[in-house]
């Protein structure tokens, strides 16, 4: 039962693949031509959000919101633990009221598709060279001061099969404590159900429903008032709460 289970989660991740190129060739005349200047690349951003909603469709990825929260006024920096790659695509659809940019693995520059749209929209790191990880921080930087807010996965990629946190990185607690920066966190609890990582060949997919938790944000003042440490502990407790309440079998690890 379980290799046939495999089987279909394996036919279903070739139909997200088949729909997510299509809609990125459909989208490409669309998105590219905005990408060549400041002002027309928040008017991308208004398109990814729209590909955002097609895609939920066409895949039958509905998004409850398990709690909801107020959000302060932009920029600020959105963070979010790191379950699938589903946790990039419906980040439009979930935040679209404030342009937003993700600061991302330059890893994701080897597929052409992506590359087309990340490299220009979105801010790589390379963590392997500490020199292009802090230009990145630092272009970052430059477009907070635009209005752009910044999404991190201060896992800086996705950890296991199943949805146990590792340890964060600091660059998210440093950019937002350099620039004052209120933070939106954000849990994602089942999307590692709904489209486990692709190497992972016979790892579950299917459509669903996928489960959002946003927490009260983290005021500019309470980041100032924090050391860099506490700040970073504080998120993660709380980006781990719902996670450990929706997977208890996570307390005994």
């Amino acid at each position: 039962m379980k290799k046939v289970l495999g089987v279909l989660s394996l036919i279903w991740k070739i139909y997200v693949g088949i729909m997510f190129t299509v809609m990125a060739i459909f989208f490409f005349p669309f998105i590219y031509p905005l990408l060549f200047s400041d002002n027309n690349k928040k008017r991308a951003f208004r398109v990814f959000v729209i590909w955002s909603w097609t895609f939920r469709i066409v895949c039958f990825y509905h998004i409850r919101i398990m709690r909801k929260a107020e959000l302060p006024k932009g920029p600020y920096i959105i963070l979010a633990n790191h379950l699938s790659y589903l946790d990039i695509f419906i980040m439009y659809s979930i935040l679209p009221q404030n342009e937003f940019l993700f600061l991302g693995k330059g890893e994701l520059l080897r597929y052409p598709i992506i590359k087309a749209y990340f490299k220009r929209l979105n801010i790589p790191v390379h963590r392997s060279d500490r020199l292009k990880a802090a230009r990145s921080l630092n272009q970052a930087m430059e477009e907070v001061k635009k209005g752009w807010s910044i999404v991190i996965f201060p896992e800086g990629r996705i950890p296991n099969i199943n949805p146990k946190m590792i340890p964060f990185k600091s660059g998210a607690f440093q950019l937002a404590k350099k620039l004052n920066l209120p933070i939106v966190p954000l849990t994602f609890t089942n999307n590692h159900l709904l489209f486990s990582d692709p190497t992972f060949i016979l790892g579950p997919a299917r459509p669903g429903l996928s489960k959002v938790y946003m927490h009260d944000y983290i005021s500019a003042e309470e980041v100032a008032d924090m050391t860099q440490k506490e700040l970073m502990d504080h998120c993660y407790q709380l980006l781990n709460g719902p996670l450990l309440t929706e997977h208890p079998e996570l307390n005994k690890n």
